[in-house]
C-alpha cells in the first residue's frame, strides 16, 4: 500500500468532514503536526472536537483554528498562554472539556486499544469528577473515564521508512504515539523519510500498522513558547 503522499492536502484529502473528532499530538509548541494543521485550517471545515494535550498559544499550532473558528470543543490538559482560547471560554464560545494529563493519554491509550473505559483515582472528589461514574475498589473511590475513539489522528514523528514505522524523538513522544494510536485514520508528517530496512526495528515507536498516509513536513522552523536568556552582564 503507497502510503507517501505529496503534501498534507492530499494525505487529508476525503477524511475531513464538520463534526468531526481529531486526535492531535504534540506537547507545548514540540512536536505538533504543523503542516497538517495548515492544511486542516486552509480546507475550511469547522465544528471540530479536538482531543490533545494543549492548544497551542496564539496563532502558532491548534491556535490557529481557534482563531479560525474551527473548533467547537477542546479536550485538552493545559490551556494556558492561548490568549484567543481563554477569550473564546469566558464568552461561552467554545465547549472545554478539562482532563488531567495522565488521564488523557491514557484515554488516547485506551481508545487505541479498544477499551471503552476504565477507573482512575485521578480527579476524583474535583470538579473533574462531575457527572461521571463513581466505584469503590478495596475501599478507595475510583472515577469511570471513558476512551478516546477519533475519526482522525494527526501526528508528527521524526523519522519514517516509506512503510510508516516511525520513531519520535524525546519529548514529542509523549501525546503523538497514543493520538495516532486512536483515530480511524492516521495521519502522519515527518522531518525525514528512508528506505525500509533502514531503521533498527528495536527503535521503531510506532509500527505502521496505525499509520495510514505519511508526508515528508521538513523543512521545520523549530518553534518554542517562551525565550527566556539571562540578562547581559555589565563589564
Amino acid at each position: 500500500m503507497q502510503k507517501i503522499y505529496p503534501n498534507a492536502e492530499a494525505a487529508l484529502e476525503g477524511v475531513l468532514f464538520d463534526g468531526m473528532t481529531i486526535a492531535a499530538g504534540g506537547f507545548g509548541l514540540c512536536g505538533i503536526p504543523e503542516r497538517l494543521i495548515d492544511a486542516i485550517q486552509s480546507s475550511g471545515v469547522k465544528d471540530l472536537t479536538i482531543a490533545s494535550n494543549n492548544a497551542g498559544i496564539d496563532n502558532e499550532g491548534l491556535g490557529k483554528l481557534l482563531r479560525t473558528r474551527q473548533v467547537k470543543k477542546m479536550i485538552s490538559s493545559y490551556v494556558g498562554e492561548n490568549k484567543e482560547f481563554e477569550r473564546q471560554y469566558l464568552a461561552k464560545e467554545l465547549e472545554v472539556e478539562f482532563c488531567p494529563q495522565g488521564t488523557l493519554a491514557e484515554r488516547m491509550r485506551a481508545g487505541g486499544a479498544g477499551i471503552p473505559g476504565f477507573y482512575t483515582k485521578t480527579g476524583y472528589g474535583t470538579q473533574v469528577a462531575e457527572g461521571k461514574e463513581v466505584k469503590s475498589f478495596d475501599g478507595e473511590e475510583y472515577i469511570l473515564e471513558r476512551g478516546i475513539r477519533a475519526d482522525l489522528s494527526v501526528i508528527k514523528g521524526f523519522k519514517a521508512d516509506e512503510s510508516g514505522n516511525l520513531i519520535f524523538r524525546k519529548t514529542s513522544r509523549n501525546f503523538n504515539l497514543p493520538a495516532a494510536t486512536c483515530g480511524k485514520v492516521c495521519v502522519a508528517e515527518v522531518e525525514e523519510i528512508v528506505p525500509v530496512g533502514s531503521l533498527d526495528p528495536d527503535c521503531i515507536h510506532l509500527p505502521s500498522i496505525y499509520v495510514n498516509r505519511l508526508i515528508l513536513g521538513a523543512p521545520y522552523d523549530k518553534k518554542i513558547e517562551f525565550r527566556t536568556v539571562r540578562e547581559r552582564e555589565t563589564a
